[in-house]
């Protein structure tokens, strides 16, 4: 459906498999939600700009230009203008990450470098690529690409390095990434004169656990995990001096028992005392509670779809962008951490990500 803004309405961006990447969605696509009922409908005054595999979204933090991934075997990344009405425009061309089947991003505070994970393929490993970015937030030139190395014992899925997330701790002192097939989180410390990553810790996390995503406390002393091929959810300190995690808690990401089961997104509230994952398997969101370092499960509830993919947190709000079905559901977060659906989903083909503008 699509609607006139009205003055409080929150604008969304969502990126989606296209027809050249193994979906059938527009690319990236703009949607408002009203924060008082949770109601998401598209913007009429915006239309979906056809980016290639735009498995991920990320925004400038002083320039309206977000970036998103192309998830392909090509692996490139995109930048994208919006104008004063929320039009979308290419931002140059695509340039290439230098890896395969690039599946996040993320832009440095200082909004001078882009960071981008490289999923890697069956032949390729996972990489960690950085690219200048130009005073109107344009893709200069690559200035790093660092290999991951390392496997795990999960067959089809651990035989090598598959980087899944990268981005900037909370002090702004390290940039993380997770690796899904070498069971570990890498820290890199980021040279901001010449675009470089120095390696300076290796941060082994239980075998077979398949690290997806983390989700940082406010505080930034706490770093959560969602583990793809364990289905759990983890709770680590983060040493903020070194970079470097230590397992304090974990939890399953699903009571469900029937079903094999992928954790996707992960979120953690602004008072540091919820933590949401997205459940593919079970297509649920599940809800804990942080008691001290313990994860105790509140529950879940269903994912407005199949195969809930990405999690959003927007005016108390989870958005949830459910890959399968091709929904885009709101799901509203009470005050004790629980949720709940007020409106039905929105379709959204092959949705993967949503991001609040």
């Amino acid at each position: 459906m699509l609607t006139s803004p009205s003055t409080d309405a929150i604008a969304l961006l969502t990126g989606s498999y296209t027809p050249d990447s193994g979906g059938d969605g527009p690319g990236v696509a703009a949607l408002l939600l009203d924060p008082a009922t949770g109601r998401t409908t598209y913007d009429d005054r915006v239309k979906p700009l056809p980016v290639s595999g735009a498995s991920f979204l990320a925004a400038h933090p002083s320039l309206d230009v977000v970036y998103s991934t192309n998830e392909t075997e090509a692996g490139t990344v995109s930048a994208v203008a919006r104008d004063g009405d929320g039009t979308l425009s290419p931002l140059g061309d695509p340039v290439s990450c230098g890896g395969a089947n690039p599946c996040h991003l993320t832009v440095h505070p200082d909004g001078a470098w882009l960071l981008t994970a490289n999923y890697g393929s069956d032949t390729a490993p996972g990489t960690v690529a950085v690219h200048r970015l130009g005073p109107d937030g344009r893709l200069l030139e690559p200035t790093d690409l660092v290999i991951h190395q390392g496997s795990g014992p999960v067959t089809g899925r651990q035989e090598g390095s598959h980087a899944h997330q990268v981005l900037v701790d909370p002090a702004g002192r390290f940039v993380l990434a997770t690796d899904l097939g070498a069971d570990a989180v890498f820290t890199y410390r980021l040279d901001t004169l010449t675009g470089t990553l120095e390696r300076v810790a290796v941060n082994a996390v239980r075998a077979g656990s398949g690290p997806r995503h983390l989700a940082f406390a406010p505080g930034g002393d706490l770093v959560f995990s969602a583990d793809e091929l364990s289905s759990t959810v983890t709770c680590h300190r983060y040493d903020a001096t070194d970079g470097t995690l230590t397992e304090l808690s974990r939890a399953p990401a699903t009571a469900a028992e029937d079903v094999v089961n992928q954790p996707g997104g992960i979120v953690a509230s602004a008072c540091g005392r919820f933590v949401w994952v997205t459940n593919r398997g079970a297509d649920t969101v599940a809800a804990f509670r942080l008691t001290g370092t313990t994860l105790e499960p509140l529950g879940e509830v269903p994912a407005g779809g199949t195969w809930p993919r990405g999690l959003t947190l927007a005016a108390g709000h989870l958005l949830v962008a459910n890959q399968h079905s091709g929904t885009l559901a709101a799901l509203r977060v009470l005050t004790d951490g629980t949720l709940t659906q007020s409106h039905p989903p929105v379709p959204a083909p092959s949705v993967v990500c949503a991001l609040a503008l």
